[in-house]
């Protein structure tokens, strides 16, 4: 009995044994199946309500400051006249409606493609000169074994971001100003100073240096980030193959950075006609309109010194429906080039 009874003991444990893993796979996967469903609204709002009560703030200045004046597009299409009411949305309301003409005095006007000139040569400037000096600097940084010096260094060079563009200008005036120390060192030695700060036909250079000084750190920081999510074992395994310090740079670090590098660029070229609106205005007078107005100077002196509001809006109009246009292409090609860009495809 003992001995036929174990067996059929043995049977019966296994058989519920196996039906058992059946039944709860059978209820997993009803439940898996339900949970990858669509979940409803309400589920998504209990799931997430944490995360939507911490962005809601930013959320609200972003509607507020960047959404909302764009209804304030209209003043493009108007002889606006702030004057017709304290209210600007009367104002908007009573204001005569002039349709494309002042679009048509833009694409007239030889003052207006010299901006967008001056501006698109600042933009490529900077396109060349500006972006892979952070690149360069962080792999530089990078390659410092001793973390006491890699701090300090990243400390010193993302320091000047934090200064205002007036506190930057001046320390530029100080240096290649007309009184400024290297004026100063030449005429020590029998050379005639030079006045960098006000010479037209180098003010391109000065501002993309201006820009260098200022912004590099913040960028090194980036991709500073980027580079410390490189596996250690890639560097080991190039060198194990033979791949010096170049090779390694070649084919490890870069490829590492390039979805960054892609990222970065589309919201660069997004930016292409806002080269720096404080920068520039500070610097306008010492140099003169003819080199330094870009399309946000240009816009902010026909609209607030000029009060010529329907003409500057309809300028800043154009700026910013090419400034789309130029982002949605940048993305296109960084999804040609394999990497997801702003948005995925």
């Amino acid at each position: 009995m003992s001995h036929s009874t174990v067996p059929r003991s043995r049977a019966e444990a296994d058989d519920s044994a196996g039906r058992t893993p059946v039944a709860s796979g059978g209820a997993t996967g009803t439940r898996g199946k339900k949970g990858t469903g669509k979940l409803s609204l309400r589920l998504r709002f209990r799931r997430d309500r944490a995360l939507i009560l911490m962005t809601l703030p930013a959320v609200l200045l972003i509607l507020v400051f960047n959404y909302l004046p764009i209804l304030g597009n209209i003043v493009a299409f108007q002889d606006y006249d702030p004057y017709v009411s304290d209210n600007g949305i009367v104002s908007m309301l009573h204001s005569p409606w002039v349709g494309f003409e002042n679009f048509q005095r833009i694409f007239a006007d030889s003052a207006f493609w010299d901006a967008v000139k001056n501006t698109l040569v600042l933009f490529f400037l900077q396109l060349v000169l500006f972006f892979p000096i952070p690149i360069a600097l962080a792999l530089l940084i990078n390659s410092v074994v001793r973390p006491r010096i890699r701090a300090i260094s990243q400390a010193v060079l993302y320091l000047p971001h934090f200064f205002s563009w007036v506190l930057v200008i001046s320390v530029f005036q100080q240096i290649f100003g007309g009184a400024g120390l290297l004026s100063q060192l030449l005429r020590q030695h029998g050379y005639d100073g030079l006045d960098i700060m006000t010479d037209p036909s180098t003010f391109k250079f000065l501002v993309t240096a201006e820009g260098v000084w200022k912004d590099a750190g913040w960028g090194i920081i980036v991709f500073l980030a980027a580079l410390a999510s490189v596996s250690p074992d890639l560097y080991e395994a190039a060198a194990m193959d033979g791949a010096g310090r170049w090779r390694r740079i070649w084919h490890v670090t870069l490829p590492a950075l390039r979805p960054v590098i892609a990222l970065l660029l589309v919201l660069r070229v997004g930016d292409a006609l806002t080269v720096g609106f404080e920068q520039i205005l500070l610097q306008r007078d010492a140099v003169g309109p003819g080199a330094a107005e870009v399309l946000d100077t240009f816009v902010w002196w026909n609209g607030v010194r000029n009060q010529d509001f329907g003409y500057a809006a309809a300028a800043g109009l154009i700026k910013g429906v090419v400034s789309l246009g130029l982002v949605l292409a940048a993305n296109k090609v960084a999804h040609l080039m394999g990497e997801q860009g702003v948005y995925k495809k």
